[in-house]
């Protein structure tokens, strides 16, 4: 499909370029052209030998295009966990909801609630997400299905995934599809011995992969590895190769400086889940600790059964204001940063590195924000406006590999949203049941 959007604002996300009012045009997956109405007209005569039929032009009556956002750490099926088990302790809310629950998943109840995930993505501006769960051939089957990208990160840990069937699912996926990627990880630090760390570490130097894996989440977390090593996760992970290739952690809560130190020198990532620790009673990530030392943040929601919703313009608005709080500072962390964690920094941190910013040869990963809502008026920052008066009630279309997957209330990912509604219903009955019998 070749798309024509005029009479919009653009926002590119590329440095020191801001918004303007222009138009942007998409060959197949690509973007051909982003400017002004003017530079469009010059385009053309440079460009007189290519015929350009378009699809559908598309008047966006001054609302604001901008790329998508990218949900850097969730584990998307947990949407059959959504408010199950709230309010707990977070070792009844594992030991006695959550892990047993997901030992009765089978892999075509992830395939579907997966999905379910997606939906809640497109409808929220989100084209890509960072997945780490328990069936990654029956994820990247949903979301190349539906037309969403997805890298995964493996779970491994001492009780559940080998070495050798990660290696397996690595080669699988890798290269399949413009939509699937995989790398490797684990789950954590405190569930992974160290000869099963070795063996991750082997791979990773075998296939030149970046480690992911969720680092120093809790204090419990943090300290434990003290006890059990004399160094921090990141220090002891580090000690063991596992960021020769770079990548990064999740959630990051207690890092010290040493910690992020290293990960300047490594150039690793930290993706921050504000939603997710303030409902679990984790803590404040240091988020200026990590940009004053450069090291690049990004935002993820986690997964649905700790957040509930996989709704980015949330986690915005959290990892400012918490910030803030925890630095006693209004002017911690701007709203310029924010929107940059949540799309470009989310890009790069799962390697989409061609879908970070609007540009000429860039894939066609869109978001349309409605500005006529009451909360973008009168309009003296879009930027500010975005991050702290947002909602996802302002995503007009979310447009994946120039193919657009939301527009105004309607999905079209393959599959009637009534379906995946009625079989999550059929999985939490099933499942339901078996803990009756």
């Amino acid at each position: 499909m070749n798309y024509r959007f005029y009479n919009a604002r653009i926002l590119t996300m590329e440095e020191g370029r801001d918004i303007f009012e222009g138009e942007l045009w998409i060959r197949q997956e690509k973007i051909i052209f982003v400017g002004t109405a003017e530079e469009g007209r010059n385009y053309f005569k440079t460009h007189n030998s290519e015929l350009i039929v378009w699809d559908e032009e598309i008047d966006c009556h001054k609302n604001l295009l901008m790329p998508t956002f990218k949900n850097a750490h969730t584990h998307s099926a947990m949407t059959l966990l959504r408010s199950r088990a709230d309010d707990m302790p977070l070792g009844d809310w594992l030991n006695k909801q959550i892990f047993p629950v997901e030992a009765k998943m089978t892999g075509e109840d992830i395939y579907y609630l997966t999905k379910l995930a997606i939906l809640e993505y497109v409808a929220g501006g989100t084209s890509a997400c960072f997945d780490m769960y328990l069936t990654p051939l029956t994820i990247a089957d949903a979301c190349r299905e539906a037309g969403f990208r997805c890298v995964q990160v493996s779970a491994i840990n001492n009780f559940s995934q080998t070495p050798e069937l990660i290696e397996e699912w690595y080669n699988k996926i890798n290269g399949k599809d413009p939509f699937n990627s995989y790398i490797f990880g684990c789950h954590a630090e405190y569930t992974c011995s160290e000869e099963l760390l070795k063996k991750i570490s082997d791979l990773i130097h075998k296939y030149n992969s970046p480690f992911y894996t969720h680092i120093s989440e809790t204090k419990d977390e943090h300290q434990g590895c003290y006890e059990r090593h004399g160094m921090s996760p990141i220090q002891y992970l580090d000690s063991l190769g596992l960021f020769d290739n770079g990548g990064g952690g999740y959630h990051l809560v207690w890092a010290e400086d040493k910690d992020i130190d290293i990960m300047a020198k490594r150039g690793l990532y930290a993706v921050s889940n504000p939603g997710s620790n303030v409902k679990l009673a984790s803590g404040i990530a240091p988020i200026s600790d990590f940009m004053k030392k450069g090291v690049p943040v990004a935002l993820g929601t986690d997964g649905p059964a700790s957040n509930n919703s996989l709704d980015m313009f949330k986690e915005m608005f959290l990892v400012t204001g918490l910030a803030k709080l925890r630095d006693m500072d209004a002017s911690s962390v701007d709203a310029a940063e924010v929107l940059k964690m949540a799309t470009v920094n989310g890009a790069k941190a799962m390697g989409l590195n061609d879908c970070d910013v609007l540009a000429e040869g860039k894939l066609a990963d869109i978001v349309m924000l409605d500005m006529s809502r009451p909360e973008m008026n009168p309009v003296n920052n879009i930027v500010k406006n975005i991050v702290y008066a947002g909602s996802k009630a302002h995503v007009k279309m979310t447009m994946i590999h120039g193919n657009i997957k939301y527009r105004d209330g309607q999905f079209d990912i393959g599959v009637a949203p009534e379906e995946l509604y009625n079989k999550a219903e059929e999985i939490k009955a099933r499942i339901d049941k078996e803990f009756a019998l």
